[in-house]
């Protein structure tokens, strides 16, 4: 709930509009990442960042090709962006989620998050 609605949130703050869909992504994204930090805890923070970053990725384009090509939400269009696939993501965001993964490793989960919340 914690990560679908923090995401949501900044959504809406950000762009003005969020969907449904992606309080759902978000959720399951902060899980894994929450997964990553709990089983990989000798890992290097850039490894962390990597694969949290290929994670949300492939989350982002699963949700997009549902939502966004299968349904025609048009919950967001990244085809006018460099590096592109389908126009459901593209390297420019990847890049945004390493930094984000960065932060929420960094300020979010801590070791003891997993014995908090879940």
């Amino acid at each position: 709930m914690l990560g679908g609605q923090s995401y949501c949130t900044l959504e809406i703050i950000t762009r003005g509009r969020t969907h449904y869909s992606m309080y759902f992504a978000a959720g399951l994204i902060l899980l894994f990442l929450e997964l990553i930090s709990a089983e990989m805890k000798k890992a290097p923070l850039f490894m962390k960042c990597l694969l949290g970053t290929i994670f949300i990725t492939a989350v982002e384009f699963i949700f997009g090709c549902v939502f966004n090509l299968k349904y025609n939400f048009a919950v967001w269009d990244y085809s006018k962006q460099p590096f592109n696939i389908l126009g459901q993501i593209c390297l420019p965001f990847s890049l945004i989620w390493f930094g984000i993964c960065f932060i929420i490793f960094k300020l979010v989960i801590k070791e003891d998050f997993h014995r908090r919340f879940i």
